[in-house]
């Protein structure tokens, strides 16, 4: 008897031991990332032109938007399935430019340390559609799907700007449906003297319509990691937003000013630090069902789980503590 009760006295130490390590390391963390928010701007940053070799320099967004719309698009080993997303919403973005000469854009491709051939792919719709309208951003090493957005947003040219992902899961054409509430957020208030890009408004893309098909069709595991997820989502940004994990998101250019310069998670939580600070910043958030199908090569599985735990336990001590301060 005296044997399990020391046993158990050593794996309580254990446990308390193992806590004691974790909580140290993530306000520790937490504190390494309370001025990390902003390094970025200091860094001077180009695009290259792949025609002349020559480098471009990179507009900021703090600078005055030259473009009606910018697309940002985050790609890590997708050699494969950006050839086809790019070609849809090149080819969509066109048509519309044709039949409306006030409609300008941009496609910015941020390579987050890819190992494949993305940066290739990328380079090549760059010499086909010119540096003009598709920009590469190269990260050199991947630091995560939220870090490329930010530094595609900063770099962005838009009085809109959206954030798409690489597979093509939404359609492109579903832009429009963000872009018309935005503009009805815009005039609500009798704003409508006011550039689409001074007013702060942002628009999320949501699958939460297909939910209770993907229920009947989804592992019984996934279906209980979903809604934990969410449960855990809810404490860290609070309610509002039932999908805040889609991929498919627009802001004018005043919400990602006060957004992008903000934000300190770099990876697939990122989403969720964009709700909450649109809730400090009481920027008006809307969402919007979207066409979405899924799109084999997902790089999410269940050893992103941890790391999603533990930036919404990083969210929640950065800013419950006071370490990680809003820039207004």
């Amino acid at each position: 008897m005296e044997l399990l009760w020391t046993i158990a006295e050593l794996f309580f130490a254990l446990i308390l031991v193992l806590a004691s390590l974790f909580l140290s390391a993530m306000f520790l963390e937490a504190y390494r990332r309370r001025n990390n928010n902003n390094r970025h701007i200091d860094a001077p940053a180009f695009f290259e032109d792949p025609k002349s070799l020559k480098q471009v320099p990179c507009p900021y967004l703090v600078d005055p938007a030259e473009k009606y719309i910018s697309l940002i698009i985050p790609a890590f080993n997708e050699e494969h399935r950006l050839p086809a997303a790019l070609d849809e919403t090149i080819n969509y973005l066109q048509n519309r430019a044709a039949k409306d000469k006030s409609f300008t854009y941009e496609v910015i491709i941020v390579d987050d340390g890819s190992a494949d051939a993305t940066k290739k792919v990328a380079f090549d719709f760059v010499r086909k559609y010119s540096v003009d309208n598709v920009r590469v951003i190269l990260l050199g090493r991947n630091h995560g799907k939220g870090e490329a957005i930010r530094k595609g947003m900063l770099h962005a040219r838009g009085e809109i700007l959206l954030m798409l992902d690489a597979d093509g899961a939404t359609k492109v054409n579903d832009l429009e449906k963000l872009e018309n509430k935005v503009r009805a957020e815009d005039t609500k208030d009798g704003t409508s003297g006011f550039r689409i890009a001074d007013i702060p408004v942002a628009a999320f893309g949501s699958r939460a319509h297909l939910e209770e098909k993907a229920l009947a069709t989804r592992k019984w595991y996934r279906n209980f990691l979903m809604k934990g997820f969410h449960i855990v989502v809810l404490l860290a940004a609070g309610p509002g937003i039932r999908d805040t994990q889609c991929g498919f998101k627009m802001f004018t250019r005043a919400a990602a000013r006060k957004l992008f310069t903000n934000i300190r998670l770099k990876r697939w939580c990122f989403d969720v630090e964009l709700v909450f600070l649109c809730k400090q910043f009481g920027i008006p958030m809307q969402e919007i069902s979207v066409n979405w199908s899924e799109i084999p090569g997902s790089k999410v599985n269940l050893l992103s789980i941890p790391n999603m735990l533990w930036e919404l336990a990083l969210m929640s001590v950065g800013y419950r503590t006071g370490m990680w301060k809003i820039s207004y």
